[in-house]
């Protein structure tokens, strides 16, 4: 490989960064909302008008964006691999971190949709004013099982982002060696 094929997979191409950073945006969004509005007591209008409703919306979206990047890097013939500078259990945690944080990426949102669905006292999943079909029967007793799925999942999700983000920012600041900064190849 010359050092213009090498050049190309230094960094993702332009779709994949933009997707990355908006799944970034959205799940760090949906994070903090779901936290909140679960905190919130069930008097406050906001709740249940505002928060649960967009939550749903929001949830689909960065569903839909995670599909979106899935196909788009099976299609992309050449991605960057982790720098070979790296010691071998960080390109091991580097795979691992990141396929599971497209698996929940993908679960955690069908967590959220299946609680939805199954609850008894849900109008549905809205989706930019388009009434999403429920496909599960109401069942509060399977409402109970996906809540606690999405919400263990959703929760482990955000540390595999910790775990993601701090791993990126020691390769940036603390590695000795520049071939090990992987946060340039999303920028």
């Amino acid at each position: 490989m010359n050092s213009i094929d090498q050049k190309q997979t230094d960094r993702y191409p332009t779709s994949l960064r933009v997707l990355h950073w908006v799944r970034a945006v959205l799940i760090l969004g949906l994070l903090w909302a779901g936290w909140h509005m679960t905190g919130m007591a069930d008097e406050v209008p906001s709740k249940y008008e505002l928060y649960y409703p967009w939550h749903k919306c929001f949830g689909v979206l960065t569903f839909l964006v995670v599909i979106t990047q899935i196909i788009l890097r099976m299609k992309t013939p050449q991605l960057p691999v982790p720098p070979l500078t790296l010691a071998p259990y960080e390109r091991f945690l580097s795979r691992w971190i990141q396929r599971a944080m497209y698996a929940l990426a993908v679960i955690v949102p069908l967590m959220g949709y299946s609680m939805s669905s199954t609850y008894t006292m849900s109008d549905g999943v809205f989706f930019f004013g388009v009434n999403l079909p429920e496909l599960l029967p109401k069942n509060d007793d399977w409402f109970v099982v996906f809540q606690w799925l999405h919400k263990t999942l959703a929760y482990t999700l955000l540390a595999l982002v910790v775990l993601h983000v701090v791993g990126a920012l020691k390769h940036r600041f603390d590695d000795r060696d520049p071939r090990n900064d992987v946060l340039r190849r999303m920028l």
